[in-house]
């Protein structure tokens, strides 16, 4: 996939109004995922990634702590100067398309090294196991 139809694809998605649009919540959470993820999966990513996706996520020192799905959201609303509600939509809008291009064995991997609450943000179902 280019950069260009990963573009498409979100704007799809998250039913933005340009293409400009769909970049700039891109890069948002790009950059924002690439503060959370470390080790062979965001390698692994980052490959599976278009090279103006990858270079964005990349980009990022990852943080010394990591954040739950809602503080990922949280965080993105702070970041960027929207409500929750809207981080969660450009959020979901994303990591949804950039769930297909990791495929299901490297997001099960993601998703295992992450904090509850990640699974939603990329289109699929979180098992809870009980205690």
């Amino acid at each position: 996939m280019t950069f260009k139809q990963m573009l498409e694809r979100v704007r799809y998605e998250g039913a933005y109004p340009t293409r400009e649009r769909a970049e700039e919540v891109v890069r948002a959470v790009l950059a924002d995922l690439g503060r959370q993820l470390t080790g062979e999966e965001r390698v692994d990513l980052a490959a599976r990634l278009p090279v103006e996706a990858a270079l964005v996520f990349t980009a990022q020192i990852p943080a010394t702590e990591q954040l739950t799905g809602w503080g990922f959201v949280k965080n993105l609303a702070a970041r960027t100067g929207g409500s929750p509600a809207t981080a969660r939509w450009d959020t979901g809008a994303v990591l949804t398309t950039v769930a297909q291009l990791a495929g299901e064995e490297l997001l099960t991997r993601i998703l295992t090294q992450l904090p509850p609450g990640y699974a939603l943000l990329f289109g699929r179902a979180e098992l809870i196991q009980a205690a």
